[in-house]
């Protein structure tokens, strides 16, 4: 591919460069903290433990408002693509999928704070770079500059497949996607009406109008792969990252640091800065003990027909993150499972932070009741140890 057109099309501010947009605002924190929403069935824990966790949007509207009481900063959408069934089990998990897009943008209006961030799929389909540049323009209007925009090419060749497309090798995939993102960011410049004839997408004196609230949307991006980080750290604000060594705790600390040098390496040749966030799963009680016999009893009962499944799918695909996660961390979830009493949580939490994480965005097994106690326990605790700024958190709308 050649660079050569990319590098006539202009550059949008970045939100980061406004101190008080809100990601500047978020970015101050010592820790930023997230929420990872089961907009899906199951969410993220393939076990079959009675729990009142809901895919719904009634029900992520709730986990929304209840998270940025309890002074959490952003929440952020999955996107997949499966067939009936989902992967299959007695869940049928992953089978209501609600679009992370439209849920994000639906959010932002009921919040007051919080950073909606969502997940496209830019290689799937008939998608064009300025279609998505308006689309995410004007929800970065609705959401008054907290909308994020998380880039994504895909792995799965079944999900190509579902497009009626066949799976673009990994690299190739990361270069179509940075033909893509910069074409949205001439269009987000808005310097003239752009004419442009690249590799993979034409225009004709296209322009987009009004333009987005700081200087573009939040740009975000998944990958822990080289070439993903050399496209973050061009178009990214943040990254969205995983660990390579499994993921109970004392495993994935193994890996972090190595990852998050990586990145900061990738930032450092383009002469800019970003965010880097992971995946906690978080199983939290008063005591060692509980959390523990929580843990085994989640993990206890699996489904395993869907975890059969789910891990067939990652191995069809040529993903790097994830390189010795292993079946049975899928009954828990999480890129990193943190376990144990409300100091231990924020002894682990501390410990991804000095790793080089700038942030987390956690899920839980049922979640109204576990984030509130996190919130409850663990955020006091993080707040006096200097990792969080306590924020000003609206009360709980109706």
């Amino acid at each position: 591919m050649s660079l050569e057109h990319i590098s006539q099309l202009h550059s949008s501010q970045s939100p980061l460069e406004f101190p008080d947009s809100p990601l500047s605002k978020m970015a101050r924190q010592p820790l930023m903290i997230g929420l990872f929403l089961p907009t899906q069935t199951g969410g993220f824990s393939q076990s079959l433990l009675q729990r009142d966790t809901r895919w719904d949007f009634e029900y992520n509207r709730r986990l929304t408002l209840q998270a940025e009481a309890g002074g959490f900063d952003f929440v952020f959408g999955l996107q997949q693509w499966v067939g009936k069934g989902g992967f299959g089990g007695e869940q049928n998990y992953r089978e209501n999928f609600l679009d992370p897009f439209i849920a994000t943008v639906a959010l932002a209006p009921v919040t007051t704070r919080m950073v909606t961030i969502s997940t496209v799929h830019v290689l799937y389909g008939n998608w064009h770079p300025l279609m998505l540049a308006r689309f995410a323009a004007t929800a970065d209007h609705i959401a008054q500059g907290r909308f994020g925009l998380n880039i994504v090419t895909g792995y799965d060749p079944r999900e190509f497949k579902m497009f009626g497309m066949e799976k673009v090798d990994h690299d190739a995939r990361y270069e179509r996607a940075a033909e893509f993102a910069a074409v949205m960011d001439d269009l987000w410049a808005g310097v003239d009406n752009l004419t442009y004839h690249g590799d993979f997408y034409n225009l004709d004196r296209a322009y987009i109008s009004p333009r987005p609230v700081f200087g573009r949307p939040i740009m975000v991006s998944a990958s822990a792969s080289v070439a993903g980080f050399q496209y973050a750290a061009k178009y990214s604000d943040i990254v969205f990252t995983s660990s390579r060594s499994g993921a109970p705790y004392e495993k994935a600390i193994q890996s972090i640091p190595v990852i998050t040098a990586e990145i900061r390496g990738a930032f450092a040749e383009t002469g800019r800065t970003g965010k880097t966030v992971i995946f906690p799963m978080v199983i939290c009680k008063p005591t060692h003990q509980q959390a523990i016999d929580y843990a085994n009893e989640i993990a206890s009962q699996p489904d395993r027909e869907s975890i059969v499944n789910y891990d067939g799918r990652h191995k069809s695909g040529d993903a790097q993150g994830w390189l010795e996660h292993v079946p049975a961390d899928r009954v828990l979830g999480g890129h990193v499972q943190i376990i144990g009493s409300p100091e231990e949580v924020a002894d682990q939490l501390e410990g991804l932070h000095t790793a080089g994480i700038d942030g987390v965005q956690l899920g839980f097994y049922d979640y109204e009741p576990e984030l509130a106690y996190f919130i409850e326990a663990v955020i006091p605790i993080l707040e006096r140890r200097g990792l969080r700024v306590p924020a000003v958190a609206p009360s709980l709308k109706k």
